[in-house]
């Protein structure tokens, strides 16, 4: 099916580059304090979806790299992390509490560095997760690494453990590259924990990459693709850099004049979409890409691709709880967020019991527009009669503005309209983001500057 997107510059210049990258709908930005513990303990309660998927955020790093835009702690004191894991397990504990029908099918460490904890501390994490959750036998666990601090022996401890999926985070194999963003690691180096894993049979292999780093030019980049292809692991992920030095101050660091301008980083992802679609990978959205065998590929070509906080998933029919600092979770018809940093996600355990921050309940309306981005989001399809029968609504009716201002897509062959159907090409897979947007009532409340590059 959608083996990869044509690629044209002249529309990818023409629609806006920023936008939300609809991991939800409504996205974060729309999350309201006044969402508070009774909001969420009903929407436990009123959730419909039979199993669980658990998101745990490990904020920790033992260096900084520059480029970095996540919620995250620097620091070299192991001891911080025993302190952590003190109240994340507190969470766990008290969380756990109100999902005890449902099993858990998804595992997800994230961060952060979440190899940041020793042997000895994700094992301490790992009981207590099992200690209060139910895993099904087949649950997917995974685990974000940075390969600086790993070994093969580690990666026999995480298969010890029950991880069966790894992410690397490659981003660069250019060694000048390497240097300006602080991140030096040699790529044999991964490439011997990429078969370690295959070796213990893990079921899946992800490497990260990001094109519009300083010094980046499309010879460096065809060496770090080709080592993508020499390491055959199942997925790839391929993120825009976005330079936002006034947020991330970190990003301070990277000399503007040393970074790809904006035609300079059209070739350079122009150059990664065609080359690993050439490797045999199948484009499965705006930054994902999976070998035909593997279960994204899969689940797109069924139609039962979904998206959450992640990125894309096959995980459907399941409530995602999101543990630890600034984790977010998405129950129900809810949406909500724990603290941001260390101090406020402390004492809102020690004192509430509970690390809730803010949070939103769902509309019926944002239930309908959610399905909808969803739908163009996975699966390029947005079917008109499931949607209309599903909520209760007519959908050319409903949706009567929204369709008229689809006509730009339309005039350029993007997308069709048909009366029980809207069909996205395969060549709007770049511009699935600003498709979405169209969709978004609360874009209009937002001047979309918060928002990273779609490119």
């Amino acid at each position: 099916m959608h083996s990869c997107a044509m690629f044209d510059s002249a529309l990818l210049q023409k629609y806006p580059a920023r936008g939300p990258r609809y991991t939800s709908y409504p996205t974060a930005l729309n999350f309201s304090p006044r969402f508070t513990k009774p909001n969420l303990l009903k929407a436990v309660a009123q959730s419909h979806n039979k199993n669980l998927s658990l998101y745990v955020h490990i904020p920790f790093c033992h260096s900084l790299c520059y480029y970095c835009g996540c919620n995250k702690v620097v620091t070299r004191l192991q001891s911080k992390a025993d302190l952590y894991l003190d109240y994340l397990l507190k969470e766990i504990e008290l969380q756990a509490t109100h999902f005890t029908q449902k099993p858990v099918t998804q595992l997800h460490l994230g961060g952060g560095t979440p190899n940041f904890l020793n042997d000895s501390q994700l094992q301490r994490l790992m009981e207590g997760i099992n200690t209060h959750f139910y895993f099904t036998h087949d649950a997917q666990l995974s685990i974000e690494i940075d390969p600086r601090n790993m070994s093969c022996q580690r990666i026999d401890a995480m298969a010890d453990m029950g991880f069966n999926r790894l992410s690397i985070g490659l981003q660069d194999t250019d060694p000048k590259v390497q240097v300006a963003i602080n991140r030096v690691q040699p790529t044999e180096l991964i490439a011997r924990l990429v078969e370690r894993a295959k070796q213990q049979n893990f079921r899946s292999v992800n490497l990260d990459l990001i094109y519009g780093l300083p010094f980046q030019t499309p010879q460096s980049f065809t060496n770090t693709l080709s080592a993508v292809h020499k390491m055959q692991v199942e997925r790839v992920s391929l993120f825009s850099y976005a330079h936002l030095p006034e947020r991330f101050a970190a990003q301070r660091k990277l000399s503007v004049d040393t970074l790809p301008n904006a035609e300079q980083k059209l070739v350079l992802m122009r150059q990664a979409i065609e080359t690993l679609c050439g490797y045999g990978y199948q484009f499965i959205g705006i930054d994902h890409f999976a070998l035909p065998s593997d279960e994204l590929a899969k689940a797109q070509q069924n139609r039962t691709l979904s998206r959450n906080f992640q990125g894309y998933t096959t995980d459907t029919n399941t409530d995602l709880l999101g543990l630890g600092v600034s984790a977010i979770s998405a129950i129900g018809k809810s949406y909500s967020q724990n603290h941001k940093t260390l101090a406020g996600y402390y004492y809102a355990i020690e004192h509430q019991q509970l690390a809730l921050e803010k949070g939103l309940i769902l509309s019926k309306d944002d239930l309908i527009r959610q399905r909808v981005i969803s739908d163009i989001m996975c699966n390029l399809v947005v079917d008109k009669t499931a949607i209309s029968l599903a909520f209760d609504i007519e959908f050319d009716l409903y949706f009567a503005d929204e369709i008229s201002r689809l006509s730009t897509f339309i005039d350029d062959q993007l997308l069709i309209n048909r009366p029980h159907v809207i069909c996205i090409e395969s060549k709007a897979q770049l511009l699935l983001r600003n498709i979405c947007m169209v969709f978004d009532q609360y874009l209009s409340l937002d001047t979309g500057e918060k928002f990273s590059a779609t490119i």
